[in-house]
């Protein structure tokens, strides 16, 4: 009776290392990103945002907040504002009028510690405005209402308010997995579509990448040892 040749086990240990490294070094497990978040208030507390600002609609009577920090790659690690997602409080002096709504915009610059360098936030707490805009206007508008100067960059993303910061606009940190963050209640929900909290919390395109290569791989490997049996 022939005997079988032992099955090469060399591709699929390489292949394992390779996923083992892979998994070790995705930035995508612990990059994080400075940028501004989008808020909205839902029965007094903030809750992330599930769309971006130019398309959200909110309406009179809302209360929307932004945050900038450096925050995980995921929404439940983002930095909620550190005031009350209030109506009344922010707008409760403004009287309505009519053909306008009224929006509640709270904007948190942060901590010094996720500021740029070479920048600092303007002002240590955050900033509290009631806006009154047309009747379908955006989150957007609402913020340009009571915090202009405010910068995009092309892709849309929201890069600065009241010109804070000077440059930059959601770039990635490598460490930011390793430092803890200044507001230990850090919690969102999902992230929106088209701003920098738009990038999901899941493995990041070049893990995907590289996770299918492994497989791949390691598929190689069990075809060429049944060829040799």
């Amino acid at each position: 009776m022939p005997r079988r040749s032992p099955t090469p086990l060399g591709p699929l240990v390489l292949a394992f290392g390779v996923l083992l490294t892979l998994l070790g070094s995705s930035p995508a497990l612990a990059a994080g990103y400075r940028y501004w978040s989008f808020w909205e208030a839902s029965g007094g507390q903030w809750q992330y945002a599930t769309q971006g600002p130019s398309t959200a609609r909110p309406a009179d009577g809302a209360t929307l907040g932004f945050r900038f920090s450096v925050s995980q790659d995921a929404a439940a690690e983002a930095a909620k504002p550190r005031a009350a997602a209030d109506f009344a409080a922010v707008c409760a002096g403004t009287e309505a009028a009519e053909g306008r709504k009224r929006i509640a915009v709270v904007v948190d610059f942060g901590v010094p510690a996720d500021a740029p360098a070479g920048d600092a936030p303007p002002q240590d707490t955050p900033r509290t405005a009631c806006a009154q805009v047309a009747p379908d206007a955006t989150a957007a508008e609402a913020l340009a209402a009571a915090a202009k100067p405010l910068r995009y960059n092309s892709a849309a993303l929201l890069c600065a308010v009241s010109g804070y910061p000077k440059q930059g606009c959601g770039e990635p940190i490598a460490d930011a997995g390793q430092k803890p963050h200044p507001n230990p209640d850090a919690s969102a929900g999902p992230k929106p579509s088209a701003e920098p909290e738009a990038t999901g919390g899941g493995p990041s395109t070049s893990l995907l990448v590289g996770l299918a290569a492994v497989a791949a791989l390691a598929a190689a490997a069990v075809w060429q040892s049944r060829r040799r049996r």
